[in-house]
């Protein structure tokens, strides 16, 4: 048994103070209001493990090599290309565990790994066809992190194109071959299995309902570029969104990422089917992708998530403060998230598959994230609205499964910064 004192903690019905929280094989036995005792203090105010819901580890390796020419989406593309390709298991390892450990500083207990890097450069298999992906699953283990590995279909280089000699890596050829391969992965304590449809740009029609039918949560790219539902509408006189309802595709079980080039019946077919919404703001400012209709998805029934995607910033704090400035921007009007809104997207794992983590609660898993009230960025402020002050800067310490992965700011692998110098070197 341990047990965990918060000065003030996120709970379901709101926050509250002097908080025991104790843990018993990693998952909380009790929740109650007392002196902290020989418990652990933990400062500032406590929060839920944050989920990212959609990473692409290896894209890190980008974070500050992309902006010399401007370029665009699909320029930025090709340089993401050229670094897949400089990849193997063991070095990807390096890089990703590097990356999660980045993502456990900041308070990020959870991942979902949406995972297209599946074999050898020109397509060539691995003997163990799953070995990028048994690479990132131990990254996150080794960080002291759990993932969901989404595991990407990806058949086409664009509606009715052949795949490219770059991106033939990244597929299995067809659907069945995809989906014998990901037959073969298998879940783990820490670990659990999902599939991802790349994009209805990668995926042909007859294969959609093929990966939507995976049991598990599923993903998909929807309407990042406004090219993509050009593209679309040329090939199929209907919008992605409309294509995968046609396919049978959308529900609760699947989460559409980026959803930024909306119709309004687009919304309404997201929303009022379940299908949940990952936002990923800063990668969406970063690419120049445009700002999504977070609100009104939100609204029509979509619940939200959210994401650090290509990992130009490592800080769901921010993430959550995108979310509601993008809708400031697009509206003129402030609060349309509440701070109890943003906390519920910042820490929302149904959409990866882990429904029983993201609350301070008596049978969750004690996934704690401490950020300090003290600091120059939080000083002063109410602990209700530190979700509008605190940045990853800010995270103290940091508890997945009753673990202390981070402490003081210090993760347990030590400095990361060099871990992160070494891989990218």
């Amino acid at each position: 048994m341990t047990a965990y004192w918060c000065a003030s903690a996120w709970l379901p019905d709101g926050v509250a103070t002097g908080v025991l929280v104790d843990v018993a094989d990693g998952v909380i036995t009790s929740v109650t209001q007392s002196d902290p005792g020989d418990a652990t203090v933990l400062p500032g105010i406590v929060f839920p493990g944050f989920a990212n819901a959609h990473s692409h580890a290896f894209h890190r390796g980008l974070r500050g090599r992309t902006h010399g020419d401007g370029g665009t989406f699909w320029t930025w593309r090709d340089r993401m290309y050229d670094l897949a390709d400089r990849l193997d298991p063991d070095s990807y390892y390096l890089l990703a565990r590097a990356a999660y450990a980045e993502m456990a500083l900041s308070g990020i207990t959870c991942v979902g790994e949406f995972h297209y890097l599946h074999h050898a450069p020109g397509g060539a298999r691995y003997d163990d066809q799953n070995a990028m992906g048994h690479a990132v699953i131990q990254a996150a283990r080794d960080a002291g992190i759990r993932i969901t590995l989404l595991d990407t279909c990806y058949l086409a280089g664009g509606i009715g194109k052949s795949v490219s000699q770059q991106q033939q890596r990244f597929s299995d050829g067809d659907v069945l071959s995809w989906a014998a391969r990901v037959a073969d992965l298998s879940p783990s304590p820490d670990s659990r299995i999902g599939a991802a449809i790349h994009s209805v740009r990668a995926v042909p029609l007859d294969a959609l309902p093929v990966v939507a039918g995976f049991g598990g949560p599923v993903h998909v790219h929807l309407s990042e570029q406004p090219a993509e539902n050009e593209a679309c509408l040329a090939a199929y006189g209907r919008t992605p969104t409309q294509v995968l309802a046609d396919a049978g595709a959308l529900g609760p079980r699947l989460t559409a990422v980026h959803a930024t080039h909306l119709t309004a019946d687009d919304i309404h077919l997201l929303g009022t089917s379940g299908t949940g919404a990952c936002f990923c703001p800063t990668t969406e400012a970063d690419l120049a992708d445009g700002i999504g209709p977070a609100r009104a998805l939100a609204d029509a029934g979509s619940p939200l998530s959210l994401g650090s995607d290509q990992h130009a910033v490592v800080d769901m704090l921010l993430e959550a403060r995108a979310l509601e400035h993008g809708e400031r921007l697009r509206t003129g009007h402030r609060g349309r998230f509440t701070p109890a809104d943003l906390v519920t997207a910042m820490t929302a794992h149904t959409s990866i598959g882990w429904p029983e983590a993201g609350r301070i609660a008596v049978g969750a898993p004690a996934d704690l994230v401490a950020v300090r009230l003290d600091s120059v960025r939080t000083a002063g402020s109410l602990p209700e609205q530190a979700v509008l002050a605190a940045t990853a800067s800010d995270v103290d310490t940091v508890v997945v499964g009753g673990r202390v992965v981070v402490r003081s700011g210090e993760h347990v692998l030590g400095d990361v910064g060099e871990l992160l110098m070494e891989a990218i070197g």
